[in-house]
């Protein structure tokens, strides 16, 4: 009989649960993506939907707006820039910084997936309800570590010899 390593370490595996599960929701969202006839990467999605609703922006306005670092951001921009989705230009408020927006392939394949993002909300709110609430557990666990981050509460049990 296997037993599941994650759950027996019980929270010590907190970001091992929620890699697993990034991993298996990004698998299936990729798989749906294969048989709709497109090539898209999940992690484009935040990138692609900031773009469409507020316009050209820069790595560190996007990075701000969805709460994840600027490498992070600058990696996603490489690869959705290799795939054509989005556009490069100066800003004209800053000669030493660039402006991205969505090509017309990027605006075009937004509006494919459309129908796509909207069955995943249905499946993600179905999701919500069986699993109880995740998404308010994961707006609470978001908060606290907003207040205090993971390595300032490590180092407060480390330094009281817990």
């Amino acid at each position: 009989m296997t037993t599941d390593h994650m759950r027996r370490r019980g929270p010590l595996a907190l970001g091992g649960r929620l890699r697993r599960l990034t991993e298996r929701i990004d698998e299936d969202a990729r798989r749906i993506y294969v048989e709709f006839g497109v090539a898209f990467e999940q992690r484009w999605w935040g990138v692609m939907e900031q773009l469409m609703e507020n316009g050209a922006a820069s790595v560190s306005e996007l990075a701000r707006a969805l709460g994840i670092s600027q490498p992070s951001v600058s990696q996603t921009r490489r690869s959705m820039e290799a795939a054509g989705l989005i556009e490069t230009q100066d800003d004209p408020r800053d000669a030493r910084s660039r402006r991205i927006d969505l090509s017309a392939q990027g605006r075009a394949l937004y509006a494919r997936l459309e129908p796509v993002w909207a069955a995943m909300d249905v499946v993600a709110m179905e999701l919500d309800a069986e699993a109880a609430g995740v998404i308010t557990m994961l707006d609470r666990l978001d908060a606290a570590l907003a207040r205090s981050s993971l390595y300032e509460r490590l180092r407060r049990v480390m330094d009281e010899g817990r």
